[in-house]
């Protein structure tokens, strides 16, 4: 899907017009002043593609996706692009305590509740509202005790295309019962351009000096663990690939990069963690008020989906870096906590900016 000036192009709108679940789903475009472009369905909150320009200028498509709204709703691999709620991450066993009483969620990985449970926030229609030509308003309403959580929880997220040519997320959420909450977004970048190759040449740093170890379930033992003499210290940049095949059992349980880093004490006006093309020059910084950032390096793709612009999900062909609360916190009382109760807003923010190394 390239037009004769070589750049990418969004999928078409049209292909987004539908109706799930009695709501009528949208494909909403977000231009800045510097040509770049987003593209976003209410389905899921979903994040369809992002054009940025490359050192020679060329708008490069780097979010991974589908180029429908029938392809994302039938796929087997639910998250590409979208919100995840109620809670990210997992869940040991789906369940948890709260102020005395025990919950029970809906699990969808092995034991556990993965970005929470089924159905979760990638499977809601949402309530759209284009506030401006670079503005995208998305609400949503989990109602008490869907997918087992407690509460009333009313959710917004707002998507801002700004001038420096990053998309940023905030998000708000209000409850009328004590619950937990921990919400992120889940795009996949291949920043050669996606349906370009694989990610595992991309150089990566991470401003965390500590990562979350799992076990075989990919639940958090509990331990804050040092980076520094291990395969996941990206302290320094350091390619995606270059020690992802070691014999580390961390990296055996994950099948390579399936953690959450202890992000080192930050503002939201300093990038916690960069990553860059090794064929465009494209650079993406990441930028958060979150305690932590699952870096994935797409080890569970397998080539199962045909993707737009023609490729298919190959493995390692794109990566995540989902900024949130730690995995299994509401089980884990040393993490810090994702109770959110009734009269407090919950607040988070997300950018990812983009830019082309000098």
């Amino acid at each position: 899907m390239t037009n004769t000036a070589g750049h990418a192009q969004s999928p078409a709108a049209s292909a987004f017009e539908s109706t799930i679940n009695g709501k009528q789903t949208h494909l909403y475009v977000l231009r800045n002043n510097n040509g770049v472009e987003a593209t976003i369905t209410n389905y899921g909150g979903r994040i369809v593609s992002m054009l940025v320009p490359d050192k020679n200028r060329k708008l490069v498509d780097v979010s991974e996706g589908f180029d429908n709204i029938e392809t994302f709703e039938k796929s087997a691999e639910r998250y590409y692009g979208a919100l995840i709620g109620p809670f990210a991450n997992r869940i040991a066993n789906g369940k948890f305590t709260l102020d005395g009483q025990e919950y029970t969620l809906n699990t969808n990985n092995g034991t556990n509740a993965l970005h929470g449970g089924k159905p979760g926030f990638e499977s809601a229609v949402w309530d759209g509202t284009q506030v401006d030509s670079s503005t995208l308003e998305l609400t949503y309403i989990a109602k008490d005790m869907e997918g087992g959580f407690p509460g009333n929880v009313h959710v917004k997220v707002v998507y801002h295309l700004n001038d420096d040519n990053g998309l940023a997320i905030n998000y708000e959420a209000t409850t009328d019962k004590t619950t937990v909450i921990n919400l992120t977004s889940h795009p996949y970048f291949n920043l050669n351009g996606v349906g370009n190759g694989t990610i595992v040449d991309h150089i990566v740093q991470i401003h965390a000096d500590a990562y979350i170890p799992v076990n075989s379930n990919l639940i958090p033992t509990g331990e804050l663990a040092t980076v520094i003499g291990t395969p996941f210290d990206f302290t320094r940049p350091t390619t995606i690939g270059a020690r992802i095949d070691d014999d580390n059992v961390q990296l055996k349980e994950g099948r390579g990069y399936d953690h959450t880093y202890v992000l080192n004490k930050h503002d939201d006006k300093t990038p916690v963690a960069i990553a860059i093309s090794d064929k465009t020059g494209i650079e993406m910084s990441v930028f958060t008020t979150e305690p932590g950032m699952q870096f994935y390096s797409g080890n569970f793709m397998q080539s199962k989906n045909i993707m737009k612009h023609g490729g298919t999900d190959d493995f390692r062909t794109a990566f995540a870096m989902e900024t949130q609360h730690y995995p299994d916190s509401p089980n884990q009382p040393n993490f810090p906590s994702t109770i959110l109760k009734p009269g407090e807003v919950y607040k988070s923010y997300c950018e990812y900016r983009f830019a082309v190394v000098k």
